[in-house]
C-alpha cells in the first residue's frame, strides 16, 4: 500500500520560511518524479514544484520560482520543500504526490497523493 505523508506545515509571517517533508512508502521511490501542488477551498489544485527520479532535474511554478526549492532523498525515500520569502498568497494545503516515470506538471499525471499539509502565512 503506498503511502505519502506530509509534514511541516504551519503558521508563518509574511518573509519567513518553512520547510515541508514528504515520506514515502510501499513504492519504488527512485522509480518516481515527485510533486508539489497546492490548493485554497473553491479552487482546483495547482501545481508547485516537481522533481525527476534522480534528482536531477526540478520544475517550479512562475510564482514560486527563486522562492521555492524541492530537493529529495533517495535513501530516505523523502521529498522536501523548501519555502523562503512566504507571502500570504501562498495560504493552501499543499500535497504531496508520485508520478511513475517522467517529470511532469499535470495534476492528473500522478499517481499518488499524500493527505496535505495545511501553510498559513499571516500579513
Amino acid at each position: 500500500q503506498v503511502q505519502l505523508v506530509e509534514s511541516g506545515g504551519g503558521l508563518v509571517q509574511a518573509g519567513g520560511s518553512l520547510r515541508l517533508s514528504c515520506a514515502a512508502s510501499g513504492l519504488t521511490f527512485n522509480s518516481y518524479a515527485m510533486g508539489w501542488f497546492h490548493q485554497v477551498p473553491g479552487k482546483e489544485r495547482e501545481f508547485v514544484a516537481a522533481i525527476s527520479w534522480s534528482g536531477g532535474g526540478t520544475i517550479y511554478a512562475n510564482s514560486v520560482k527563486g522562492r521555492f526549492t524541492i530537493s529529495r532523498d533517495n535513501a530516505k525515500n523523502l521529498v522536501y520543500l523548501q519555502m523562503n520569502s512566504l507571502k500570504p498568497e501562498d495560504t493552501a494545503v499543499y500535497y504531496c504526490a508520485a508520478r511513475y516515470g517522467l517529470i511532469g506538471y499535470a495534476r492528473n499525471e500522478y499517481d499518488y497523493w499524500g493527505q496535505g499539509t495545511q501553510v498559513t502565512v499571516s500579513s
